[in-house]
């Protein structure tokens, strides 16, 4: 069995030069010129907890569209246990959840339960099965007396609960989230990440890998932090060394002064 349960090999990413006016009739032929991810490397293992730090634009999200199969990447390759995601993306798909705490597209005139019975189906959940599922989640999740109401007339953070129910329906082995909780008051955000830690990590020794600006969330949850600065990865390590690296006694600190140093050396 595959130790690493993600695996990311000199990875990049190119987009084109957007261009306007009647430069844009070229647009299929401007060459991929535009920098997201450039040579990218490192591993998860089993049941560990991976953050991703950086500025707006780092790359973090382009990372994990990418593992998700949603982007192919320029370069480079991208592992999800042992599966590669442009190459096999079927059987990636089969190992991953994912959620993101920006965008919860469900259809807001069906229930949740019907929301969640869709998207099981489509994750080849018998129907058995997807009963079973969706009430082993809604008593972890605390969805209950919601599963009946339309989507359309739920709250935010019930459908950011409804979001993470539906990433784990088939039982992922790797669960990659974007700002998962971005759209949370604060004591459901404390609620998830408790929630992540005992339940999604503790019990389900489930593989996680998720983005987040919030370092207070980081420093709870991550093992390891690997911190990216306009597409490149500047140290994926412990949150201990991610400080000494950065000769700071804080998260915030050192990232500030790695990023810094990172510019000055791009100059």
């Amino acid at each position: 069995m595959e130790s690493s349960a993600l695996r990311v090999e000199n990875l990049e990413k190119y987009f084109p030069f957007m261009a306007t006016g009647w430069r844009a009739f070229l647009q299929p032929f401007t060459p991929l010129t535009v920098p997201a991810l450039r040579g990218i490397s490192f591993e998860v293992k089993r049941g560990e907890v991976l953050a991703l730090v950086g500025a707006n634009g780092a790359g973090k999200s382009t990372l994990l569209r990418i593992l998700t199969t949603l982007l192919l990447p320029t370069r480079g390759r991208a592992e999800i246990c042992g599966f590669d995601v442009a190459q096999e993306p079927a059987k990636v798909r089969l190992q991953l959840g994912y959620h993101t705490g920006a965008d919860a597209c469900f259809y807001a005139r069906l229930s949740a339960r019907e929301n969640l019975a869709l998207f099981a189906t489509l994750n080849n959940l018998s129907r058995t099965e997807a009963a079973a599922r969706i009430a082993e989640l809604s008593d972890l999740l605390g969805l209950g007396p919601l599963l009946e109401r339309q989507v359309r007339s739920l709250s935010t953070g019930n459908i950011h609960r409804l979001g993470l129910a539906r990433a784990m329906l088939h039982r992922p082995s790797v669960l990659l989230l974007d700002e998962p909780t971005r759209s949370l008051d604060p004591l459901a955000a404390a609620d998830f990440r408790r929630f992540l830690l005992r339940h999604i990590v503790g019990e389900l020794g489930t593989t996680v890998a998720f983005a987040s600006h919030t370092l207070s969330e980081v420093e709870q949850l991550a093992g390891r932090i690997a911190v990216l600065d306009r597409g490149r990865l500047l140290i994926c390590d412990t949150q201990a060394r991610v400080k000494s690296a950065g000769a700071a006694d804080t998260l915030e600190g050192s990232l500030e002064a790695l990023t810094q140093h990172a510019a000055g050396g791009a100059r």
